[in-house]
């Protein structure tokens, strides 16, 4: 989803943990042609956290998903489904939220007065 098309994006939350991409391709194919799934997962411990992207062939295929299964349940949850925002829109709604840098590897720093252990 590096090439964001306005209106095709979906977000989906409160997603049971349980839940594979299989789930849901199989939900949404329901309602047309699923171009890409993007199940987020936390950085550190690679463990999902709930939500989904899901990028839809058309527009028309966005709106009828959105309509179709908001409030669905999935397994064991009721999940919500409504359109992404791009980042641009998400800062725009909370414009005192600062601005995400990049990241950046860091070495962790040996405390002074502690050796090194190889």
């Amino acid at each position: 989803m590096k090439a964001k098309t306005k209106g095709k994006d979906i977000f989906v939350a409160d997603i049971s943990f349980e839940a594979t991409e299989e789930d849901l391709h199989k939900l949404f194919s329901v309602c047309g042609t699923v171009r890409s799934i993007n199940m987020v997962t936390d950085p550190k411990g690679g463990q999902f956290k709930g939500v989904a992207f899901i990028h839809m062939a058309t527009d028309a295929e966005t709106k009828d998903a959105i309509n179709m299964l908001d409030g669905t349940r999935l397994i064991d949850r009721c999940i919500s489904v409504s359109t992404a925002k791009t980042k641009e829109e998400m800062q725009s709604l909370n414009p005192t939220a600062p601005e995400i840098p990049e990241r950046r590897s860091r070495r962790k720093r040996v405390p002074k007065g502690r050796k090194k252990v190889r």
